[in-house]
């Protein structure tokens, strides 16, 4: 079938388009940045777009299996560290994601023969932080700033289900690569003898392995069963701390020097919230369809990406 992918020049927009590609797919990625695009298969498609519009590749959704909007720019940035959270930037970040989210819906809503199934991507941040409860699916958003972006992100594409379009929400944990993502800078401290956790250590770690992100997202276009918020998350979330030990015991390198608090907020400012604040997401929806993870404990995943 042909699937569409927006923002997927990105960590997992990649993966997926090379996943997709070699399983028989007609791979199309919209990109604002198309020269990104040089990593992936030659077979796929790249074509540019501002953002914000169908303009220029709407006819494409006509007869399309397929939409996976992962459009937006990154909450926490675009470098190795989060970037503060200037008033500027939480404008670009918020109308980055409403803005794809239209374009989407304008294009599906102009074709004659509309996709199947429209994959719409969130994030954990959803929820609320908190240090010990367990969220599923069927929990309410929290209040913050990274809660408000990705309701209305989620909300930006909910007009195709009015259309006969199946709508499918992903809210992925920490998406654990070695191409990009969280856990390329976590790793490095450790490999500086200087790891440890980042505040207290208490703070929920959910994740997921690269691996295991793309193929739910596959699994879950191809289940016509498969609708609504699906949290992509490993079953077994740890506290930060623990995960920090989980490396270091891979990796063979100690993980007791922990970053303070005040250090974090210091340097990064109200971002610095994504990474003292956490919650632990489980999977409830997506094993109940059937889903089995590869890489389902923290030790075989980092095992596996560090000692490729």
């Amino acid at each position: 079938m042909r699937i569409i992918i927006t923002g997927g020049t990105g960590l997992v927009g990649s993966a997926l388009t090379e996943l997709l590609s070699g399983n028989g797919h007609e791979v199309v990625v919209m990109s604002r940045n198309p020269q990104k695009s040089t990593s992936l298969p030659k077979n796929v498609k790249v074509v540019g777009w501002d953002g914000k519009t169908a303009q220029g590749w709407g006819h494409l959704v006509d007869g399309a299996g397929a939409i996976v909007n992962l459009a937006g720019e990154n909450i926490s940035g675009e470098g190795m560290f989060p970037s503060r959270w200037t008033d500027e930037r939480k404008k670009r970040i918020m109308e980055s994601r409403l803005l794809a989210g239209k374009a989407v819906v304008e294009a599906v809503r102009s074709a004659s023969k509309k996709p199947a199934v429209l994959v719409q991507a969130s994030a954990i941040g959803f929820y609320p932080a908190h240090d010990e409860r367990r969220y599923t699916e069927d929990d309410a958003p929290g209040d913050d700033f990274q809660a408000e972006v990705l309701k209305q992100n989620e909300e930006s594409t909910q007009a195709v289900e009015g259309m006969g379009v199946r709508r499918v929400i992903v809210r992925s944990g920490v998406v654990l690569s070695t191409k990009g993502g969280a856990f390329v800078p976590q790793v490095l401290p450790f490999k500086m003898l200087v790891g440890g956790p980042l505040g207290n250590g208490k703070q929920g770690y959910s994740w997921i392995h690269i691996d295991d992100e793309i193929a739910a997202i596959r699994f879950l276009i191809e289940n016509n069963a498969a609708a609504g918020p699906y949290n992509l998350t490993s079953p077994y979330p740890l506290s930060n701390g623990e995960f920090g030990k989980i490396i270091g015991k891979v990796m063979h390198r100690p993980s007791f020097i922990p970053v303070p608090a005040f250090a974090l907020k210091l340097v990064f400012g109200e971002v610095s919230g994504i990474l003292l604040q956490g919650r632990y997401v489980l999977p409830k929806r997506l094993q109940a369809l059937g889903f089995k993870f590869r890489y389902p404990d923290a030790e075989s995943a980092v095992a596996n990406l560090l000692n490729k």
